[in-house]
């Protein structure tokens, strides 16, 4: 049996940090499809080593990505598992506004009561 532990409110704030950036998403995406070098992916953008290095440093924090070394190279793969925690995160936001959506919904589906504003039995403000 498997248990799922809850992610705390700081994991929480560190994935959905690490997601709110363009780069780090890319960078994700192409950890996904193979472990890479932090060189190989700093050569894919216009900036500096340093600063891809700190979007990796961030993707770390939020334990979306493992760091490995091999040699001198830093090796960086997704951590699926991670990912996965991550996307049941959102299912479960998603279904609290579907249920949100689905209540107002229902509210306004419903007809008006007669004693309620909109009612037959309501009284207009300039007939009291």
């Amino acid at each position: 049996m498997v248990v799922e532990e809850q992610l705390t409110d700081d994991e929480v704030d560190r994935i959905f940090r690490a997601l709110a950036d363009a780069t780090r998403r890319d960078i994700l995406r192409r950890t996904i499809e193979a472990e890479q070098s932090v060189s190989a992916l700093a050569a894919a953008y216009d900036m500096s080593f340093a600063a891809v290095q700190k979007h990796v440093a961030v993707l770390e924090a939020a334990r979306l990505i493992i760091k490995r070394a091999e040699g001198r190279e830093r090796l960086v793969r997704t951590d699926p598992a991670r990912i996965a925690r991550a996307q049941q995160l959102l299912e479960r936001y998603q279904e609290l506004w579907r249920h949100r959506i689905d209540a107002i919904d229902a509210l306004l589906a419903e007809p008006p009561r007669p004693d309620t504003p909109g009612g037959s039995n309501a009284r207009h403000p300039d007939h009291q």
